[in-house]
């Protein structure tokens, strides 16, 4: 477990983002939750966590997402000392990208 503490309305958060069924109500729900900045901060994030699990280098990853080297140490931090989230969801992804092939 990482340094997020439980508390009942993240744990309420959480399980409003499990019951989101299509891309379509999650466009909706986190357009309605978060800033335009925030959402693009966040898809940045996963991004950059993404191409560090695929290999890539600092320099790439700016290019490609135009991250901040700080950015791009920090979600390279998590990925070394997190709670293994990115790499939980990235897993999860390509094992759906597979099966749906």
């Amino acid at each position: 477990m990482g340094n997020l503490s439980h508390s009942d309305a993240l744990d309420s958060l959480f399980e409003a983002i499990m019951a989101l069924e299509t891309q379509e109500e999650c466009y909706d729900f986190f357009e309605d939750l978060c800033t335009v900045p925030e959402l693009k901060a966040i898809s940045q994030r996963y991004k950059v966590a993404k191409l560090l699990l695929e290999g890539n280098v600092y320099s790439s990853i700016v290019a490609q997402t135009g991250a901040s080297t700080a950015t791009i140490s920090r979600v390279n931090r998590s990925l070394s000392y997190g709670c293994d989230g990115y790499k939980q969801v990235l897993a999860k992804m390509e094992a759906k990208k597979e099966k749906d092939k």
